[in-house]
């Protein structure tokens, strides 16, 4: 089994990296590295003797993750990432309405649960209590960066 990444190359995470329980002093399921992330491969090795992983150190976070080879690609690749993730928490950027009826306040949180494409643009699919909306990214806005 050889690896497609050497030491010292730069990837990217083509997906989110939360916590499975093995990072000390985080809970599990805690953001580890967002997708989009680019690190440089400080080791590898093999895993049940049929997966690559590699030690990847993301040097914005100051943080080193074990990603399986199929979670990365090499950071020049092309790569389109859109505004948010699966599970990343959001909050409503005005208020939503449907037929002139309020159904998400303006700064309501909710979670994303889908992305994808609509007919104008990226929309997402996301829950706000326990009703799920598809949303055009315009709407929203990154709980993290508020």
């Amino acid at each position: 089994m050889r690896p497609r990444f050497n030491f010292g190359a730069a990837v990217r995470v083509v997906r989110t990296i939360r916590n499975d329980g093995t990072m000390a002093g985080m809970r599990r399921g805690d953001l580890l590295v967002r997708r989009g992330s680019v690190g440089y491969v400080r080791e590898w090795g093999v895993f049940l003797q049929d997966q690559v992983i590699y030690q990847v150190h993301f040097l914005d976070t100051d943080r080193t993750v074990g990603c399986r080879e199929q979670e990365l690609i090499a950071a020049d690749a092309p790569w389109s990432a859109g505004d948010f993730q699966y599970g990343d928490w959001i909050y409503s950027a005005h208020a939503l309405s449907i037929a002139g009826e309020v159904v998400v306040d303006a700064g309501q949180s909710g979670q994303i649960q889908a992305t994808g494409q609509g007919p104008q643009g990226d929309c997402y699919t996301v829950m706000f209590g326990e009703r799920w909306f598809q949303v055009p990214a315009s709407a929203l806005a990154l709980a993290e960066d508020a």
